[in-house]
């Protein structure tokens, strides 16, 4: 039995009768840019979050960079994030003329250390961008304070994180802005790209709106240089069906970060926490092993996918050479992007495929621990 890291294709054929007929129905009204379900999953969507509003945007990178832009962040400015995130939290940060500024993450959760961020405040920041890492929120009691003291403004990334909550608060419901992505592998994901900002304020929502189609409030007047990051009719239709089926989907992906935990807690392997202030939505069960390479090799040919997420830290990349920080300029980042490792955890896995990961696991540590080093 081979376990694969994702099984998109099991996923739609669970809700494939609702999807197929969705998309049928956009394809036979001959509205398929910003019609009805568009605007549909923008109210459902607010409302599931918390919010008074939500934006459909074309992908989660283009919803950070928007938020950016709304927030009116441009050249010269800073923006404080964590050095342990996919790479587009800084691309987006870059495409406004902003620089990103690293802080080193929480040993715990993986997300940026709140106690770490002052010390880099500086006169050009302008805002603080969290990420919800894994599907844990970051500690947004201590952003939000920081944010307020030094009048900041506050962009979640929750790509990771759809219905994660921080103390009874849905992730991106926080801050100035919240913005998602609805890659197909992510606990919300659509048959393509997608993304979405969430806010309740009444000002970002219009400029949102207003860049995320080419800088227009009305068709033919171009108030600013705007984008075309609309989300199309075909992904809202999907991301509306799914919507219904996230809680529970996220439920199944709990249960299953349960049965691992229960099936490692007696081997040599670091496995993730969740903190007290709030749910985890496990969009990556992500443990931390010795000779991690060795052993993502050899549960491959045992059959075992799994992934790294991410292996080379942002600041480390040749893109970001610029930045100027030399190896070890934030330790837990680089020491844990050498051995963290991504385990298979999605709503459709089965009870044999959780035992099998975790037997193929210990039995392949037992194998490196009869190798010398």
């Amino acid at each position: 039995m081979k376990v694969l890291f994702d099984a998109l294709g099991k996923q739609y054929s669970s809700v494939a009768t609702e999807i197929d007929e969705a998309i049928r129905q956009v394809l036979s009204s001959g509205r398929y840019i910003l019609g009805e379900n568009v605007a549909k999953f923008e109210q459902e969507f607010a409302g599931y979050c918390g919010t008074k509003h939500a934006v459909g945007i074309s992908s989660g990178t283009g919803a950070l960079h928007l938020a950016l832009l709304a927030c009116d962040i441009g050249d010269g400015d800073e923006v404080i994030t964590a050095a342990n995130t996919y790479i587009a939290t800084l691309f987006a940060i870059s495409y406004v003329g902003a620089k990103p500024v690293l802080v080193d993450i929480d040993p715990e959760t993986y997300t940026l250390d709140t106690e770490q961020i002052e010390e880099v405040i500086t006169e050009k920041t302008r805002a603080i961008m969290p990420v919800h890492l894994y599907g844990q929120c970051a500690d947004m009691d201590a952003i939000m304070q920081l944010a307020n003291r030094y009048e900041l403004k506050v962009i979640e990334d929750a790509a990771q994180a759809h219905g994660a909550e921080y103390k009874g608060r849905k992730a991106g419901s926080i801050g100035n802005v919240g913005c998602f992505s609805f890659y197909p592998s992510k606990n919300l994901g659509a048959c393509g790209d997608g993304g979405a900002a969430i806010t309740d304020d009444e000002k970002l929502y219009e400029k949102l709106k207003i860049y995320r189609y080419m800088g227009q409030k009305s068709k033919h007047s171009h108030l600013v240089i705007g984008r075309q990051e609309r989300l199309d009719e075909i992904q809202a239709a999907i991301l509306r069906i799914k919507l219904g089926y996230l809680d529970s989907w996220n439920e199944r992906r709990h249960h299953w970060a349960v049965m691992y935990d229960e099936l490692l807690a007696d081997i040599s392997v670091e496995r993730p926490r969740e903190h007290g202030y709030g749910n985890h939505v496990f969009h990556l069960y992500v443990i931390r092993v010795a000779r991690r390479d060795e052993v993502k090799a050899r549960l491959l040919r045992c059959g075992i996918e799994t992934q790294i997420h991410y292996p080379i830290p942002a600041h480390l990349q040749p893109a970001y050479a610029d930045l100027g920080h030399a190896k070890d300029s934030f330790p837990i980042t680089e020491r844990y992007s050498e051995e963290i490792l991504s385990l298979p955890l999605y709503p459709e896995l089965e009870e044999e495929e959780v035992a099998k990961v975790a037997r193929g696991l210990k039995q392949v540590l037992e194998q490196l621990g009869r190798v010398r080093r």
